[in-house]
């Protein structure tokens, strides 16, 4: 399926989609982590929480209520089985480790698994939302996100510039090129996606990164 993509954040939703596990707990960050579900095989059903207070998030296309939004206030739906409850008990699962998995967006990753990806300074933004209790909370946690910025600068670094979000909570990185599984020894680069080089990828990140070597 990847290979007939050609939209870079297609690409990485729909590899993104092959770490989810049939029962999951997932949350999904705004933007492009939300077209992750549109990848999911059929045999795969998993739970999405939104942190503004319900289990069980719909799709975000087809039938929306427009009173029913989703932590990035994008009008959504809940499916059979779903529930709503307060923000309170919303972040109880989320800091209580109940959530399996969380997908965010980034504007720096390191090689210390540390995230970036709340704010520019100087920039206006309306705060860091969940981001801080995802990180720290859900069992893994995937960066889904372009390669290079838009001033064509890599956004995987051997330290992150940028204020953080989270210190050592990197699990693995998904970019239209390549993804990375971060460890106590940094970067491993553990796949190219398809027609993607090894060299490419070399120019286009600014941190070191060991070779898996499968990929040799």
């Amino acid at each position: 399926m990847i290979s007939t993509l050609i939209n870079p954040k297609q690409i990485i939703a729909a590899r993104v989609a092959k770490e989810l596990s049939d029962g999951d707990v997932v949350n999904l960050g705004i933007g492009l982590p939300t077209m992750v579900p549109n990848f999911l095989p059929e045999d795969v059903n998993v739970i999405l929480q939104s942190e503004n207070g319900y289990i069980g998030l719909g799709p975000l296309e087809g039938d929306i209520d427009p009173d029913l939004v989703n932590a990035g206030g994008q009008p959504s739906s809940i499916l059979p089985g779903g529930a709503f409850f307060d923000s309170l008990f919303s972040f109880e699962l989320i800091r209580g480790g109940h959530v399996d998995v969380t997908v965010l967006g980034g504007l720096e990753v390191d090689a210390k698994g540390n995230l970036a990806n709340w704010m520019v300074p100087g920039k206006m933004v309306p705060g860091m939302g969940g981001a801080m209790d995802l990180v720290t909370g859900a069992k893994k946690v995937i960066v889904a996100m372009e390669h290079m910025a838009k001033n064509g600068s890599s956004k995987i670094l051997q330290q992150c510039r940028l204020p953080l979000t989270g210190k050592g909570v990197v699990d693995m990185i998904v970019t239209e090129l390549a993804v990375f599984r971060v460890t106590e020894a940094g970067f491993v680069l553990e796949e190219l996606q398809e027609g993607v080089s090894l060299e490419t990828v070399r120019e286009k990140t600014e941190a070191a990164f060991i070779v898996n070597p499968a990929l040799a």
